[in-house]
């Protein structure tokens, strides 16, 4: 048993155990981390068939069809944060329910669904405080590459499989905790919905929901991944009146000007911050770190004025440490703050994202720069981490 509390404990006793029936499905396994590059050569994910049991109390069984390619996924990859293997990758996802485990009356088969990357038990003291990233269970489960019940689903050869943030979503079939599940709009198209369970979800979320963004603050985004163009188009929803966007690549930096960024700036350019200063007059209100690099928290941080805020929502290897004037804390009022899920409750939540770009004022449409099959993923991740790509889903 993997879980530390009471109320974790109670209700692993309540999930069931998985019919015995398998399936078989095509998935992108990882059996080893930190594989050279190219990764287009080295092939870190394989796919191969693997076992699928069917799901058990509170499960249902996901049509996968569509994937996001993330920097989440490509941390297991290259080890920065490392997970048990072999584990089938995948935590960006969208498609429809075929089958509905024991006492599951909240979904229906044919609901289509997008998943959220930590499923969130709603019991414990954490998930009772409106703070779902934090669930316990679910942070738990995560870590140990297993289903928020405890259980396994995926296996190969007789040899258990782990699973992804409780979604293993590269796959053409997952069996996932409804917890981990929100039913949306039959209409909206699941290559734009699944990056809605990830980089939306965080992006977004960093800005509005973490840092409470107020309406006319000046916004710096340093990282402009998925997750930190996304973070663009919230700051733009949510009033913002001036938004800086940093990299290091010219055409992201372009392609940030495109969505509604007011100014750029190459984060190589060493006036770079006197430039933010001087565009702001002293500094940002509000800056958001999505690189996951320390030099670029740092940068973060220095380009806050009085009283302003950083957000940082970039994975970072767990060694990784940052360095940073203590006395701004106090004298200046800054904050530090980190951001998980985009501090959402993504069944709340999400589904007020996907209205906002429904009608227009979120166009993470945008963001989709390539599509994939479930075998060309090696040369999606190698593009990812070549920082060739904004966001790239695999469509089954």
């Amino acid at each position: 048993m993997i879980y530390t509390n009471a109320a974790a404990r109670a209700y692993a006793r309540a999930a069931g155990a998985a019919r015995e029936v398998a399936m078989q499905t095509r998935a992108a396994v990882l059996h080893e981390m930190g594989p050279k590059r190219p990764y287009s050569e080295s092939k870190p994910l394989s796919i191969e068939t693997v076992e699928l049991a069917g799901p058990a109390r509170g499960e249902v069984l996901v049509k996968m069809h569509a994937a996001g390619l993330c920097h989440s996924d490509l941390s297991s990859i290259d080890g920065n944060r490392p997970r048990p293997t072999p584990m089938v990758l995948g935590h960006e996802a969208a498609g429809e329910i075929v089958e509905l485990g024991e006492g599951v009356t909240d979904f229906a088969i044919g609901d289509h669904v997008v998943c959220a990357f930590v499923p969130s038990c709603g019991h414990c003291p954490y998930c009772a405080d409106g703070r779902a990233a934090l669930c316990t269970p679910g942070a738990e489960a995560n870590n140990a590459g297993v289903m928020l019940s405890g259980g396994r689903r995926l296996s190969q050869n007789g040899h258990e499989v782990h699973h992804h943030l409780g979604v293993s979503g590269f796959a053409e079939y997952a069996v996932v905790a409804t917890e981990s599940l929100i039913r949306i709009d039959k209409s909206l198209d699941f290559d734009i919905a699944a990056v809605f369970g990830c980089a939306v979800l965080t992006g977004v979320g960093a800005v509005l929901q973490t840092a409470r963004m107020r309406l006319g603050q000046s916004v710096l985004v340093v990282g402009l991944g998925g997750v930190g163009l996304s973070a663009v188009l919230g700051a733009i929803a949510g009033g913002a009146s001036q938004i800086i966007a940093a990299d290091i690549a010219p055409d992201k930096l372009e392609t940030a000007r495109s969505l509604g960024a007011t100014a750029t700036v190459d984060t190589r350019d060493e006036h770079a911050l006197e430039q933010i200063r001087d565009l702001t007059g002293g500094g940002v209100d509000l800056a958001a770190e999505f690189a996951g690099v320390d030099k670029a928290l740092e940068f973060a941080f220095a380009a806050t004025g009085k009283g302003g805020t950083t957000v940082t929502a970039g994975l970072q290897h767990p060694d990784s440490r940052m360095s940073l004037p203590a006395l701004t804390l106090v004298a200046q009022e800054r904050r530090l703050l980190g951001s998980y899920l985009g501090g959402h409750v993504p069944k709340l939540d999400i589904p007020d994202y996907i209205a906002l770009y429904q009608a227009g004022r979120l166009p993470v449409d945008r963001l989709l720069t390539h599509r994939l099959t479930l075998d060309e993923i090696n040369l999606g991740f190698e593009r990812l981490a070549a920082g060739e790509a904004i966001r790239q889903v695999i469509q089954f």
